[in-house]
């Protein structure tokens, strides 16, 4: 079982860029894996206990269910939904598979002399929802992520024994160098284990939304405790043993990089103190920028994925952002880069591509796909490399850029292939050389795009459907989701005979 999974998301706002990144990351890479024929798992969710969402409710004259409730019903359903995203499960904090599975766990480290009482006086962020150290503030004591004043905490808490775990946790990442990605990711944690843990305050006891502490009712178990163990309690974790030895642990947790601490530190150390296996991988995506600035609400660079899939339309939105930032890099978006883009690497090479492919085969044979009278070996040969690295790019690094790249080079290669046939021409040969070099070449352009069909379904469902479509794969083939990976680069697989049509055109002109 591949299991990968996604932060769950606070619900104190409507989800904005930021989290629909990774959240289309994850439904990549899964759906991958599933192409390559592999069982998979993919979860996401919301993260709904905690002061930050208590104040918003506050603030719109609501309790926290309910505004929790609206939120994820109204808002982040919705777009998952609108975005293709295939997740298998969706967890919410607030439900009683999750909230009494936490109870249990927590009980199990008090037990084991894990966690023990004590006082915590410093500075917190709200926003974060984190315990900060002076070290970690701006000038003035402001949050670096949320730009605000952070507030001076002191309460009674109970406490995790964190700072035991640090030789541990430093031994594990030398047996296993590929836990945190990418490499400034780990280097960053390295950096921050060796200079020594503190103990983990795991309570709040000045206010009560949260999942009551199971020995003393009077504190909640702190917010990022309970969000942690989602990744267990969704899949089986206390109640369903048979299910939860099947799926865990994680191949990939997928954090941005703001939230890499609690994952590849405080993470581990919990499942560690508990006796569960740990995760494959933790991996860090980068911040999407606009104007220098992390994108959220709270810096007043929110936009709404729904703005650019208007615009743009959903697979061109699933395409961009994996192809234009390096996954684990910073990135910034611009309308006018996601604009070219469109254009130039949708519209006129891929679209283009599949529409007059199309034309052709239908105007000079009658819409039935020619037998090919050779093999293009240097089509072929770049086919087989094209689907090995982007395999592995995207499969396995995580590399979606390089593997997209990888995939439109060959779509460039297919586009100057016919440039330089010139099947136009080629047609006004009437003779059976004639006809049979035609047929060579349109199917050779045919068959390559059979093979980008499955390559971009992972990336583009709706688009890579109607290509298969097009070309009249799927009488022949089976459906789109049945193809391998493994198999798209062996040559010859779309049959003559097939029935292509010209479609709609995958990419409209952009209206300005």
């Amino acid at each position: 079982m591949f299991y990968v999974s996604t932060p769950i998301y606070y619900v104190n706002d409507a989800p904005h860029l930021g989290h629909a990144y990774t959240t289309v990351a994850g439904d990549v890479l899964t759906r991958w894996h599933r192409q390559r024929g592999e069982q998979v798992w993919y979860l996401t969710g919301t993260d709904e206990h905690g002061q930050k969402i208590m104040r918003t409710a506050e603030a719109n004259g609501v309790t926290p269910q309910e505004w929790s409730d609206k939120l994820v019903e109204e808002a982040w359903k919705p777009l998952w939904q609108h975005l293709e995203i295939a997740n298998d499960d969706f967890i919410r904090t607030t439900e009683k598979r999750h909230t009494e599975r936490v109870q249990e766990f927590v009980q199990d480290l008090y037990d084991k002399g894990e966690i023990y009482k004590g006082g915590y006086e410093g500075p917190y962020c709200v926003g974060c929802e984190e315990f900060k150290t002076p070290g970690d503030l701006l000038e003035g004591d402001l949050c670096p992520i949320h730009k605000r004043p952070v507030e001076w905490l002191r309460e009674d808490n109970y406490f995790f024994k964190l700072s035991e775990y640090g030789e541990r946790l430093l031994e594990f990442y030398e047996a296993n160098p590929d836990f945190i990605q990418p490499a400034s990711a780990r280097n960053e944690v390295l950096q921050f284990v060796r200079t020594g843990l503190q103990d983990l305050s795991i309570s709040r006891s000045t206010f009560d939304w949260g999942i009551p502490i199971p020995w003393d009712d009077k504190h909640v178990i702190y917010v990022w405790v309970d969000a942690l163990l989602n990744y267990a309690t969704a899949v089986g974790y206390g109640s369903d043993p048979e299910r939860f030895e099947r799926i865990w642990p994680a191949d990939v947790h997928l954090v941005g990089k703001d939230i890499l601490r609690f994952h590849a530190v405080i993470w581990p150390a919990m499942l560690m103190a508990n006796g569960l296996p740990l995760p494959g991988k933790v991996f860090a995506n980068g911040w999407l920028m606009v104007g220098g600035e992390k994108m959220s609400k709270s810096n007043l660079t929110g936009i709404s994925p729904q703005q650019l899939t208007e615009h743009f339309g959903v697979d061109a939105y699933r395409y961009y952002f994996l192809r234009a930032i390096p996954f684990g890099q910073d990135g910034s978006f611009s309308w006018e880069d996601f604009s070219a883009r469109y254009t130039s690497e949708l519209a006129n090479d891929f679209g283009n591509l599949a529409s007059r492919v199309a034309a052709m085969i239908g105007k000079y044979f009658d819409g039935e796909l020619p037998a090919s009278a050779e093999r293009e070996e240097a089509v072929a040969g770049a086919l087989a490399e094209t689907v090995a690295k982007a395999d592995r790019a995207i499969g396995d690094e995580l590399d979606f850029a390089g593997g997209l790249g990888a995939i439109f080079d060959f779509v460039k290669l297919v586009n100057g292939y016919l440039s330089e046939q010139e099947p136009w021409k080629v047609a006004k040969d009437t003779s059976e050389e004639g006809r049979a070099r035609l047929a060579t070449i349109l199917y050779t352009a045919a068959e390559s795009l059979r093979a980008v069909a499955v390559l971009l379904n992972p990336v583009m469902p709706g688009t890579a459907e109607k290509l298969w479509a097009s070309l009249g794969a799927e009488e022949h083939l089976g459906a789109l989701a049945e193809q391998r990976v493994a198999e798209a680069g062996q040559w010859g697989r779309l049959p003559a005979g097939a029935r292509v049509v010209k479609g709609e055109i995958l990419f409209p002109r952009l209206e300005s």
